[in-house]
């Protein structure tokens, strides 16, 4: 009998994650949205209307569940984990929320659950290298540029999203965290704007956003930093936003109302961020790990470049997103990873055998990462 798995989302990424997981398991998938459903229906996929907030609702959802899979927005994602924990069921997780998920560490223990978190690009493979090569060499410097973007540059955003405006607003407003020399340092996210070129792809322009997450609990590196990666100049319109006081969560009154500005924004830029149907775009990613082995010097470098795929109508996003989070998932279902508590990848990464198996399950499916290596 195949195992059975319920997805919570979906969206864009969720809906990759059904498709790809409906090969291989027995897959529901639940949302509050009657269109994103109706898609899944047409491709056979078991549905719910349902909502994953309230609890009692929740566990009454996944009690009949060998494993939950999460594709929420990240401003519910952190409570709804910590219910499905309370529930006793294994979770994966991509959905990218400011909590620190390793606070629920014990909890998960407690209740015997693994639960693995933001297992998806960045976070998510790049975690997973981390993670692999601490395990064999003595890491000086990691850093991650990584960045969705459309090939159509359309005026003025030259952007789209594949998931929640505010989702991708809390990239921009947070604070940057990463690790310089030893110490931890914090800046505003858009800082240190800095021109790269890729091959295949041009130039983009790289600045700070809280990219490191668990690393900055989990790693003993010297210096990790990642940041974003946009087309040039689109940091100089946000820049714009954010100094006039659009994402400010203040409620303020207009004609008689009381509003929150990050409300509206995200109200209007769900429309000019949206990607039409069939609209090409690309997911661009360079991970560098720097240190020492065996005596001698190394630099590995992994390059990403993954295109929407017209034969399935899937974009990159969902692709390298979701085809991380279905490795992770077939890792717990087919008893290969087996560590309880919470899991951010670099846990998983520094099994050999569960990296080089995620890697393998992402080349499958036509993501194919370059690795190089130089002394």
């Amino acid at each position: 009998m195949k195992k059975k798995v319920i997805l919570l989302g979906a969206g864009l990424i969720g809906r990759a994650i059904a498709v790809d997981l409906n090969n291989l398991y027995d897959v529901t998938v639940a949302d509050v949205n009657e269109n994103a459903l109706e898609w899944l229906k047409q491709n056979k996929i078991k549905t719910i209307k349902s909502s994953a907030s309230e609890k009692n609702e929740l566990q009454k959802l996944v009690k009949d569940f060998d494993l939950v899979v999460m594709a929420l927005p990240g401003f519910m994602a952190f409570n709804v984990l910590k219910n499905l924990i309370e529930c006793g069921k294994d979770v994966v997780d991509i959905s990218f929320f400011p909590e620190n998920a390793l606070e629920l560490d014990a909890l998960a223990k407690k209740h015997n659950v693994t639960a693995i978190v933001d297992i998806g690009v960045a976070p998510g493979i790049s975690n997973l290298v981390i993670g692999y090569h601490a395990e064999r060499m003595k890491v000086h410097r990691f850093e991650t540029l990584v960045g969705g973007l459309p090939v159509v540059r359309e005026f003025p955003w030259e952007y789209k999203a594949p998931f929640s405006p505010v989702d991708v607003i809390e990239e921009y407003t947070r604070p940057a965290r990463y690790i310089e020399n030893g110490h931890l340092i914090t800046k505003p996210a858009l800082t240190d704007p800095e021109y790269i070129h890729f091959d295949g792809i041009g130039t983009l322009e790289a600045f700070n956003t809280d990219g490191l997450r668990s690393l900055l609990f989990t790693m003993k590196v010297p210096n990790m930093i990642e940041r974003t990666l946009r087309y040039p100049k689109h940091i100089e319109y946000i820049k714009a936003l954010k100094a006039s006081g659009f994402f400010s969560d203040e409620e303020i009154e207009v004609n008689g109302n009381k509003i929150k500005p990050i409300d509206f924004t995200s109200k209007v830029l769900i429309n000019k961020w949206k990607f039409q149907p069939k609209e090409e775009e690309y997911t661009v990613m360079r991970v560098v790990v720097e240190g020492e082995k065996n005596g001698k010097s190394q630099k590995i470098t992994y390059n990403l470049l993954d295109r929407y795929n017209k034969a399935t109508d899937t974009s990159s996003m969902a692709r390298t997103t979701g085809y991380t989070c279905t490795g992770a998932v077939r890792l717990l279902l087919e008893g290969i990873y087996t560590q309880k508590g919470i899991s951010p990848p670099e846990f998983i990464g520094k099994d050999e055998t569960c990296f080089n198996f995620i890697l393998q399950h992402l080349k499958e499916r036509g993501v194919d990462i370059r690795k190089t290596e130089s002394k």
